[in-house]
């Protein structure tokens, strides 16, 4: 796969990717207002999500964390695709 130079970020250019396009601060913005962090720490037992929860910790982890950002990312998409299209709406 591969990654934009300037942040890591791996490369999500397929277009029947569900995540492509979307960033992963989306990712957790949808998650929190859909899910809370409660049970988002209970589907992914991370400490960003256990102790004082923040995107800003949250994403620092996930950035540099491969294995929990897999998981956060098919915890959205397991949401419906109602919540999951909030992201195309705002």
């Amino acid at each position: 796969m591969n990654s934009h130079p300037a942040d890591n970020t791996p490369s999500r250019s397929h277009p029947k990717d569900p995540l492509h396009g979307v960033t992963l601060k989306q990712v957790l913005v949808v998650l929190e207002r859909n899910l809370g962090w409660r049970r988002m720490a209970d589907s992914v037992p991370i400490r960003c999500f256990q102790f004082n929860p923040t995107i800003k910790s949250s994403l620092t982890f996930l950035r540099q964390t491969p294995w929990a950002r897999t998981r956060v990312e098919e915890l959205f998409l397991s949401l419906p695709e109602k919540a999951r299209q909030e992201i195309r709406n705002h």
